[in-house]
């Protein structure tokens, strides 16, 4: 038996606590249940402490806690486990709390970056697709970043078109989904920071547009006017994303009459249609929109 995180936290918790005062009552519940419990385990007898509806936490309740802990080889009270990866928390002790650990990707992002040296036992392609962790990323290398919504387009894409030719060195990345969404949003967040253009290339729907200002995007990757207004579908605007075109109008009435964005907020918003990522042709055909 070993104590939850929810045990270790509610001890902890008391244990600040009692630098200032010489005693913290918990009324029973099921974690406090489970120290009861943990503590009849090991030997560790509350006495009085104990009533039919509290626990009263003490200092040496505490450190006789914490010493046990010591001894089973578990990390103790003050060693937080909290945001640690599993290598982490296993210098501390013997067991692993995956509830409260660092996911093995929170920090990871994947990138395609132009191929390195050929590797033996593989074919030599034009891109290298890298998991990397985000901190590793030196961003000072790079003078653009390129979001890619879709993996199957993520993976398809060469940066070496007409409207990326101002920029010789781009950083592109998948946005990410719950493998990689997280260590992607750090990322453009430090990326922010730089005031270097932030390029979103994904679906021209709500949902889309809508992840393009969320993650601090400057501008949009999107097809002509004329072919946007060609091939654009109500079809692929789903219903169930209308309640994210609230913000849209408002971000779009704070536009000028003539920006670039314009006409084609007006096919999405106005006209109610749409046109996924996958639709959009040519890469070689796509332009470069401000954002605002």
């Amino acid at each position: 038996m070993h104590l939850s995180s929810r045990a270790r936290t509610l001890l902890l918790d008391a244990a600040r606590s009692l630098r200032r005062v010489a005693q913290v009552d918990k009324r029973r519940s099921r974690v406090v249940e489970e120290v009861i419990a943990w503590c009849e385990a090991h030997d560790i007898e509350p006495g009085p402490r104990l009533t039919h509806g509290r626990l009263r936490l003490d200092r040496d309740l505490l450190e006789r806690i914490d010493d046990t802990l010591g001894a089973l080889g578990h990390p103790r009270l003050e060693d937080t486990l909290a945001g640690l990866t599993s290598a982490e928390q296993a210098r501390l002790g013997n067991l692993e709390h995956k509830s409260v650990r660092e996911a093995p990707r929170r920090q990871r992002v994947l990138a395609s970056l132009p191929a390195g040296d050929p590797r033996p036992g593989l074919a030599s392609r034009p891109r290298d697709f890298l998991d990397l962790d985000r901190r590793e990323i030196a961003l000072v290398a790079f003078d653009v970043l390129l979001q890619v919504e879709n993996l199957d387009s993520f993976y398809a894409f060469d940066p070496a078109i007409p409207a990326l030719a101002g920029w010789s060195r781009p950083l592109v990345l998948y946005r990410g989904d719950r493998h990689y969404g997280g260590g992607f949003a750090a990322l453009a967040a430090d990326w922010s920071a730089t005031g270097r253009p932030h390029l979103y290339l994904g679906d021209f729907d709500a949902a889309g547009l809508h992840n393009a200002l969320g993650s601090g995007a400057t501008h949009l990757l999107l097809p002509p006017l004329a072919f946007m207004s060609n091939r654009a579908s109500g079809e692929q605007l789903p219903a169930d994303q209308i309640p994210l075109q609230a913000s849209l109008r408002d971000h779009a009435a704070r536009l000028p009459a003539d920006h670039p964005l314009a006409s084609h907020l007006a096919v999405l918003l106005g006209e109610q249609r749409g046109l996924l990522q996958q639709w959009f042709g040519p890469d070689e055909s796509l332009a470069l929109l401000p954002l605002g």
